[in-house]
């Protein structure tokens, strides 16, 4: 079916079936689409709502484009969000994948430049002064090395460029927030995942029990984070072995406080860098601190290293307090090469 009478069943309310939606996305992947068509469909979408069978077509179409990374780890995480929260936090994935990795989680961090956000881990790592590289041996040898590696995505999504530009004019969250956590090239075995709302959260991980074999944590704050929140309950639903569970948790059942949003919010990169820097250090605002380390334990969590998400919260506690965190970031700015991340698609 071309492109325009997908279009038109849009326009009339109708859903698309998952090999629908794969045959929409190919076409766009390969710059068939208009920007004015690219711009309608994500119009529609935002404004109906994405069902689960588009979300997997559309990401599988997207990972048949995606160019082949081969990691050779029996673990891999990854820590991210769908953005769009318009909560403007500083990087506290990336903060706690600094945090998990100095502990030795492997962790492929997938990301980008900001789009929706004031800081992409892409511009955060930057500022941390994170050197770049992009060949897939320093990958595997500083995830090895490190247990830690970025993954620039225009590197390996090099087909996403034909909805760029239409996705920088719009001034509001699309279906690719939710998409891009959902194609690693890595192909990690297990993920966290923040999303900017609880039915979003839920479709993402049925979507996820459906077509992945992974195991993740798809969670959103009460108050529309996507992250595990300390101002509000979070949800977290859990997918594992196929089967999707889902569970609520404020602050205090993990053991901390509620906090104060404006302690965590920045409006550029370079003062996301300084708050990461600070929480590593202690020496942060204890609401940057607490939610880092919240979003840290269900990490621990997930990937089998504690037994619950408040055990986390004391291990994760631990990692900063011991200094080992911050040890960890300043062993990776002075190695020549640093983690493998590119700010640019140069």
């Amino acid at each position: 079916m071309a492109i325009k009478e997908l279009l038109q069943k849009g326009i009339l309310g109708e859903t698309y079936s998952e090999s629908e939606a794969y045959e929409m996305m190919n076409e766009i992947l390969e710059g068939k689409a208009t920007e004015v068509q690219l711009s309608s469909l994500l119009t529609i979408l935002r404004l109906r709502g994405e069902t689960i069978s588009e979300i997997i077509g559309f990401s599988t179409a997207i990972l048949d484009h995606t160019l082949p990374l081969h990691v050779d780890f029996p673990q891999l995480l990854d820590t991210c969000g769908t953005g769009g929260d318009g909560a403007s936090t500083f990087n506290i994935s990336t903060a706690s994948a600094l945090m998990l990795s100095s502990d030795g989680v492997k962790v492929a961090k997938h990301g980008n430049s900001a789009v929706t956000s004031k800081s992409g881990s892409a511009d955060v790592l930057s500022r941390l002064g994170i050197q770049s590289s992009s060949d897939v041996s320093e990958i595997n040898r500083n995830l090895d090395e490190f247990s830690l590696c970025f993954l620039f995505a225009p590197n390996y999504h090099p087909a996403l460029r034909h909805a760029s530009q239409t996705r920088k004019g719009l001034s509001f969250r699309t279906v690719f927030n939710i998409l891009g956590p959902l194609v690693n090239p890595a192909h990690p075995t297990h993920q966290l995942i923040g999303a900017f709302n609880r039915e979003t959260a839920e479709k993402m991980a049925i979507a996820i029990s459906q077509f992945k074999n992974q195991r993740t944590l798809v969670v959103t704050g009460e108050d529309g984070l996507d992250e595990c929140s300390i101002f509000a309950p979070t949800h977290f639903f859990e997918v594992k072995d196929g089967q999707v569970s889902e569970f609520t948790l404020s602050p205090e059942d993990v053991g901390l406080t509620y906090g104060k949003l404006e302690d965590v919010t920045v409006s550029s990169s370079q003062e996301s860098a300084a708050l990461i820097q600070g929480v590593l250090k202690g020496n942060a605002p204890e609401s940057a601190r607490n939610i880092v380390v919240y979003n840290t334990a269900a990490s621990l969590y997930l990937t089998g290293r504690s037994d619950s998400i408040r055990e986390g919260v004391s291990y994760a506690q631990d990692l900063i307090a011991s200094g080992k965190a911050l040890e960890h970031l300043e062993m990776i700015q002075n190695q020549t090469g640093g983690v493998p991340y590119a700010a640019t698609n140069s």
